[in-house]
């Protein structure tokens, strides 16, 4: 049990690593091409909803483990 929730908390830890590289990076490139930011942020969604998706699986599987 208490290896299934440290499980968790890496994957919670890494989601929000990786949302704060997606949000760094398209300040940068925000920054670079400012005409573009319409399709950046369409960009910063789709990668965010991948990053979510990916922890609710993780999130789902660790109550299906338990």
């Amino acid at each position: 049990m208490n290896l299934t929730f440290f499980g968790l908390c890496l994957a919670c830890m890494g989601v929000s690593i990786s949302e704060g590289m997606i949000m760094s990076n398209l300040f940068k490139a925000s920054a670079r091409q400012p005409e573009i930011i319409d399709q950046l942020r369409s960009l910063l969604i789709l990668g965010v909803a991948f990053v979510e998706g990916t922890f609710f699986v993780t999130l789902a599987m660790a109550f299906v483990i338990k």
